[in-house]
Parts: C-alpha cells; sequence; structure tokens
C-alpha cells in the first residue's frame, strides 16, 4: 500500500469521528472555541455534520480507489 491509502484512510476516520461528536454534541464548538457564531440557532452545527459526512464519503471513496489500485499492481 502507498501512503496515500494510509492518509485518506486515516482522515476518513477523523472526520466520521469529528461528525460523530458533532451529532452528539453540538456545542463543542462553543466549548473549544468560545464563540456561538449561529447566535445559538445550532444551523452551524448542522452544516458541519454535513460538511464532515462529505468530507468522509470522500475520503473513503479515495481510499477504496487507492486499495483496488493496488490490488490490481500485483
Amino acid at each position: 500500500m502507498r501512503n496515500r491509502f494510509w492518509v485518506e484512510l486515516g482522515l476518513a476516520g477523523l472526520t466520521a469521528v469529528l461528525t460523530v461528536v458533532t451529532l452528539i454534541s453540538r456545542e463543542w464548538i462553543e466549548i473549544v472555541f468560545g464563540v456561538d457564531p449561529d447566535g445559538g440557532s445550532g444551523l452551524l452545527e448542522w452544516a458541519i455534520v454535513a460538511g464532515l459526512g462529505l468530507a468522509t464519503l470522500l475520503f473513503a471513496v479515495l481510499a477504496r480507489l487507492e486499495w483496488r489500485h493496488a490490488a490490481t499492481e500485483h
């Protein structure tokens, strides 16, 4: 496996964890950064969940493509 696969797999895992954390505790942004950019509406948190979910899907697909590429080389 090339390093690219491991990076993509790691990023897929990281973004998946952040997606779940955001779904469980949407206030982590306010806790970590000390700001409430959406005024308590929760819109920013849902946008982050959507963005992280899409990033997870993208990195997983890229890792899968890299896996298939490595399998065809042998």
